[in-house]
């Protein structure tokens, strides 16, 4: 049984809402997942009645729930639970009145006084409103618990990162902060640590005595999408490798915690963070030109709406790391993130070594083995190793072992804001990302940004609908090595 509550949502009216969260929490709600005395708030600046915020909600569920509306008794109870609350973040004096209005659903739901603040906003927004909530009282974390989640990105380097984190601490304790990476929250990223550690077939293997490299993609269609002022500041190297790339290669390094609890896995892919080196030598930037994707033309990322004609920010980064410590010497780490590439996945490699030319390898060649964890779109595990070819020849080809999350009867697979929307409300931040993971990850990537302006790195230009510029297949084959094919 959950702890009663509020979810005070800002950001009411933005795209994260309507597509993730209020989906998401229908999906609870179908899974009886919810606290019986259970309340949103959503905070927006748009001028809206209860009724027409309800209306737009069936709407989202309806375009974006992995599961059907159906206006059942318990779907308009659901709604019932919703208040809307139209507000500047700006304006001081509206925050003593939704502090009223909580106070007063407190009264009439039972949910107690613990609230969670979900801060679907940007990121120039995040620190008014902490200051707000503690300047009106609303984060006493006394008698009862508020919890603050907080969207990438956390800073845009290190020294803004700690300025909101010294902001945001001086609200909320480390323990209430909820810093959301929505990849976390990812049915196969959740699966890496059971991989490993629940099966003794892979974690004895799993150092650099038999792996050779492990190659981590996240490929994506689609362009900025409307979102080219962000993009302008960001670019691919702070969007996606500093959060999103990082933590997952933290999971599939680190080292076996000492115990399953939230602080001993941080500890270890803390340990991670630490030990990881790049060269700034061997990271490729580049940005989409005009191409083709998924048979439309489409547009150069410098004719994109909000983005300057002549902007030199990434819209792709590959890169080689290495973790220098004991299990992984020697072994590099390839990644690769880009936008309008011929196909949307996310997925890891691991290539194990190959064998010596002894046996079946004096006159075959053969492939090595090779592990892949696919996040997305089809989250599965698919796992090649080389067998006989059927018939009188004597021939070795690879075959494989694959499993596929959505083949298992009556399973649709959650959401990430669904697993991440319970464990707030329970209090469990193991999906979340600790401090020392923020700041050492931007430790990590502040010298490649560093570089880039001293030595004055131009972006290498890519057609859309391609797999980025050649040199990031360069980057991986002057080693004797490619990249790993989509299957």
């Amino acid at each position: 049984m959950l702890d009663p509550c509020i979810l005070v949502i800002f950001g009411a009216t933005g795209d994260l809402t309507r597509r993730k969260l209020y989906p998401a929490l229908y999906n609870l709600v179908q899974e009886q997942l919810l606290p019986v005395n259970f309340a949103v708030v959503a905070v927006g600046r748009k001028p809206k009645t209860n009724e027409s915020a309800a209306a737009e909600i069936v709407e989202s569920i309806k375009a974006f729930s992995r599961t059907d509306y159906t206006a059942s008794e318990q779907d308009q109870h659901f709604l019932k639970c919703f208040h809307y609350f139209q507000m500047d973040f700006y304006d001081s004096a509206r925050y003593a009145e939704l502090k009223s209005l909580l106070d007063t659903i407190d009264r009439e739901c039972g949910t107690q006084g613990n609230r969670v603040f979900f801060l679907a906003v940007a990121p120039e927004h995040f620190a008014p409103i902490v200051l707000q909530l503690k300047a009106n009282g609303m984060a006493l974390n006394q008698g009862a618990w508020q919890r603050v989640v907080i969207e990438k990105p956390f800073g845009h380097d290190l020294t803004s990162a700690e300025e909101l984190n010294t902001v945001i601490r001086s609200t909320f304790a480390e323990q209430q902060i909820y810093r959301i990476d929505h990849y976390l929250g990812k049915e196969m990223v959740q699966n890496l640590m059971v991989l490993r550690f629940a099966n003794t077939l892979f974690e004895p293997l799993w150092n650099n005595k038999y792996i050779d490299h492990v190659q981590i993609t996240f490929a994506e269609t689609v362009g900025v999408e409307g979102r080219g002022s962000y993009y302008e500041k960001a670019g691919a190297l702070r969007d996606m490798v500093q959060n999103h790339m990082l933590q997952l290669l933290t999971l599939i390094a680190m080292e076996p915690p000492v115990d399953l609890d939230t602080e001993s896995i941080r500890d270890e892919k803390v340990k991670v963070l630490r030990s990881l080196r790049v060269n700034p030598k061997d990271v490729v930037r580049g940005q989409y030109g005009p191409g083709v994707v998924n048979g439309l033309q489409v547009a150069a990322y410098n004719q994109e709406v909000q983005v300057s004609p002549n902007s030199g920010v990434e819209t792709f980064v590959a890169l080689k790391a290495y973790v220098e410590n004991f299990r992984w010497a020697g072994v590099p780490f390839y990644m690769r993130t880009g936008k309008r590439m011929p196909q949307k996945y996310s997925e890891v490699v691991i290539c194990f070594r190959k064998l010596p030319g002894v046996l079946y390898f004096k006159d075959e060649k053969l492939d090595p083995n090779v592990l892949v964890i696919r996040v997305q779109p089809d989250a599965g595990v698919f796992f090649k190793f080389n067998a006989k070819k059927p018939g009188t020849e004597g021939k070795i080809v690879p075959v494989s072992m694959d499993f596929s999350e959505s083949s298992l009867a009556g399973f649709n697979t959650p959401e990430a804001y669904e697993r991440l929307l319970y464990d707030v409300m329970r209090g469990e931040s193991t999906l979340f990302t600790r401090w020392d993971e923020v700041e050492h990850a931007w430790r990590f990537v502040d010298p490649i940004a560093a570089y880039w302006q001293a030595a004055n790195v131009p972006v290498i230009p890519y057609p859309a609908g391609s797999f980025g510029p050649p040199q990031a297949d360069f980057l991986i084959r002057s080693e004797g090595r490619e990249w790993h094919e989509i299957l």
